[in-house]
C-alpha cells in the first residue's frame, strides 16, 4: 500500500492525537475512527420521535467539548 502526505492544522492534529492510542500509528487511528459506520442510531427508525437521537447528539457534543478542553489544557 502506498502512502500520501497531507497537511492539517495544529488544531486538527491535536484532535487526532487525542484519539490516538499509545500502541497505534496515526494511520491506524484514522482507520479506526473512520473505518466503520459510526452512526450508532442507524437502523433505529422505530425510535424516531422519542427524543433519543437528540439526547445522543447532545451527549456527543458535550463529550467533544470536554475532550477539546482537555486537549487545550495539555497543550
Amino acid at each position: 500500500m502506498g502512502t500520501k502526505t497531507i497537511t492539517i492544522t495544529e488544531d486538527a492534529y491535536d484532535r487526532l492525537k487525542a484519539y490516538k492510542r499509545s500502541d497505534e500509528s496515526f494511520t491506524e487511528t484514522i482507520l479506526r475512527i473512520t473505518g466503520d459506520e459510526r452512526d450508532v442510531m442507524k437502523g433505529f427508525g422505530s425510535w424516531e420521535g422519542t427524543g433519543l437521537r437528540e439526547e445522543v447528539d447532545e451527549h456527543r457534543e458535550e463529550v467533544d467539548r470536554e475532550l477539546e478542553e482537555t486537549v487545550d489544557e495539555l497543550s
